[in-house]
């Protein structure tokens, strides 16, 4: 018998790289997307699984509580891989709410209807749904920020500085304590920044490459010193379907590419590229940096403790930066033509 997982956010960035993968990997699941489609998302990245017999769509907030319900009722869910949130810093401090109905809010209906659904009582599971489980994805953001030297692991304490981190970290420990408290069956798992395709052109990377095409000036906080650990999505995929099968009830998994850069090295790498791939007849693309005001609240270094994923279940991130940026910047070149 086929067994139904809901994954939410499934048409963002990261879940729509997960979603083609998941369902051609495992035709006995059905896969059932629920996505809001808000600016962030795009159903054409999901094109490729429309021929799929295991996939099925449904455009829904994951805050009505009554839709998320149904699903699970009607789809007999019997896992959740939860990507859906609201994840932009910048439109988190002009606009905070949003943050915490998604990714707050949005969180607690999920982990009730799991719990309604997959159990009898605190720590009594039903009959049947002893292996049901629900990831939840987030990020390094909740630890705040790193000086110099240092990496965040699982048990760094949280620190969030933006309403967007302080709302992921919330939801964080909703999980937890939904584990804790009714013995609900869940994995969290904390990425650095993710890079590769079918990313909205409002994030760092390919809004330096839609620059680039349209020689328009490429905007950096500050001095581009702020670092960041990068991780290509598909490694991240590979690691939520590790964690999700094998990981340990209960656990969080940090996921890290043990790539370390600041803003300045990402834009001039980009450029570069762009220098070989669409070459201009006069000047190179780094003349389009710009230096612009910081934005408040601006962690300077995230780096990843990727120890515990890698000797638990045998993860690595397969993709050097070098290699994943040429990947990713051909990619957007070859979509914009």
């Amino acid at each position: 018998m086929a067994k139904s997982i809901l994954v939410t956010g499934g048409a963002g960035f990261i879940g729509s790289n997960f979603v083609p993968y998941f369902a051609k990997k495992y035709p006995t699941y059905n896969v059932i997307v629920l996505d809001k489609l808000t600016y962030a998302a795009n159903p054409e990245n999901l094109a490729e699984c429309n021929k799929m017999r295991n996939y099925r769509f449904f455009q829904g907030d994951i805050c009505d509580a009554n839709l998320v319900d149904a699903i699970f009722r009607d789809c007999d869910i019997r896992g959740v891989i939860h990507f859906a949130a609201e994840s932009h810093v910048d439109n988190s401090i002009t606009g905070p709410r949003a943050f915490i109905n998604t990714n707050i809010v949005g969180t607690a209906n999920l982990l009730e209807a799991a719990r309604n659904n997959w159990m009898d009582a605190p720590g009594r599971v039903k009959t049947g749904h002893e292996t049901d489980r629900f990831h939840h994805i987030s990020t390094d953001e909740v630890y705040g920020a790193l000086g110099a030297t240092g990496l965040f692991s699982e048990t760094t304490p949280y620190d969030p500085s933006s309403p967007y981190s302080a709302s992921k970290a919330s939801s964080d420990h909703l999980v937890s304590a939904w584990h804790r408290t009714f013995g609900l069956n869940t994995t969290i798992s904390n990425c650095s920044n993710n890079y590769g395709p079918k990313q909205h052109p409002e994030k760092l990377i390919p809004k330096i490459i839609q620059n680039c095409v349209n020689w328009q000036p490429i905007p950096i906080y500050g001095r581009g010193e702020n670092v960041r650990d990068w991780l290509y999505v598909m490694d991240h995929v590979h690691a939520i379907d590790l964690i999700f099968h094998n990981g340990r009830a209960g656990q969080t998994y940090n996921i890290g590419g043990h790539n370390e850069r600041t803003n300045m090295q990402i834009v001039n790498t980009i450029c570069k590229i762009m220098d070989q791939r669409m070459p201009r007849k006069s000047g190179q693309y780094s003349d389009l940096i710009t230096f612009v005001a910081d934005r408040p609240g601006h962690d300077l270094r995230y780096a990843i403790d990727a120890g515990k994923i890698e000797r638990e279940l045998g993860w690595r991130a397969a993709e050097t930066f070098d290699r994943g940026i040429i990947k990713t910047v051909d990619w957007y070149l070859q979509k914009m033509r």
